[in-house]
């Protein structure tokens, strides 16, 4: 179950960024079915999400995929309580933060295994908002499917401990994918503030990790292991980004760009070393933790 999922994600990222089908109704067909009705997360939501984080790769502020407060923080610019542009929300970092921040580098496989059900939430939450959602609708009716057959498949299992030993087991192999999605960015360049039309080309790639593998490992990856080439040319299908990525290369040599590039145990590596260091910073009790607006008015005297 949870391999099915990770290859319908691969599905759904693909369907939402270029045209997998004839048509553009069929394509549509193919993003509901991989997004809404197998995984149950919302590929409206997905792709607001997702383009977000396309257009400013990397930006503490503005690309929700670094926006993980209070459970990670990748630099201790977060300290300062930072507001998101995309959740229009201040990240504060206050005491719970501290707490689960100073402990990243260990919690992070384990909240990985259940991160699905922050996009159960995420999709939800958007599809219900007042938010204009296109196709709200079928996106809702796309959902309804995953939560009738979903459940309906673990109630087949005999008793409650294997129904729950089923779910846990099926999101912590999806957990895989979510860890994939982290390495790419994680470790790399970050920048605070909206990005630049000037830059655009240096954010992408300074912002972005490619990991290195065999081409019978790309059904494994989903193309996210070409992340330097799949940034600059997002609508490049996921065939053709081994061809270009030598060629991508060169331009980024020719011109002084960054090319930042390692193998799947490297990238876990520095992933973990990115969340431990920011971790170590946290627990820095000598640094006050920033007061919020609220915690100002709570305490106003005169």
């Amino acid at each position: 179950m949870g391999f099915l999922w990770i290859q319908s994600g691969w599905i759904g990222h693909d369907s939402g960024h270029y045209q997998v089908m004839l048509t553009p109704k069929l394509n549509r067909f193919v993003q509901i079915l991989s997004g809404n009705c197998l995984a149950g997360i919302s590929i409206g939501w997905w792709k607001w999400n997702h383009n977000a984080h396309h257009i400013a790769c990397n930006s503490l502020d503005y690309d929700p995929d670094l926006q993980h407060m209070p459970f990670f923080a990748v630099s201790s610019k977060f300290f300062n309580s930072l507001t998101s542009y995309f959740y229009e929300r201040t990240m504060y970092f206050d005491s719970v933060s501290r707490f689960l921040v100073s402990n990243q580098h260990w919690t992070f496989y384990p909240v990985m295994c259940i991160a699905r059900i922050n996009l159960f939430a995420q999709s939800f939450v958007l599809l219900l908002s007042k938010r204009k959602v296109p196709h709200r609708v079928q996106e809702l009716l796309g959902l309804l499917v995953f939560w009738i057959w979903y459940p309906l498949l673990v109630s087949c299992l005999p008793n409650w401990g294997e129904r729950v030993m089923f779910v846990l087991a099926s999101f912590s192999v999806t957990g895989i994918q979510h860890v994939q999605f982290c390495l790419n960015h994680f470790s790399s360049s970050i920048y605070v503030g909206p990005p630049s039309g000037n830059d655009w080309f240096e954010k992408q790639t300074g912002g972005t990790l490619d990991i290195k593998c065999s081409s019978w490992m790309d059904w494994f990856h989903g193309g996210l292991q070409f992340q330097v080439a799949h940034h600059l040319f997002p609508r490049l299908p996921r065939c053709q980004l081994r061809k270009i990525s030598p060629l991508v290369k060169e331009l980024c040599k020719k011109h002084g760009l960054p090319y930042n590039s390692a193998s799947f145990w490297e990238a876990n590596v520095m992933t973990i070393r990115t969340l431990r260091n920011a971790a170590l910073q946290a627990r820095d009790f000598t640094k006050p933790i920033p007061k919020n607006l609220v915690w100002e008015a709570v305490n106003t005297h005169g």
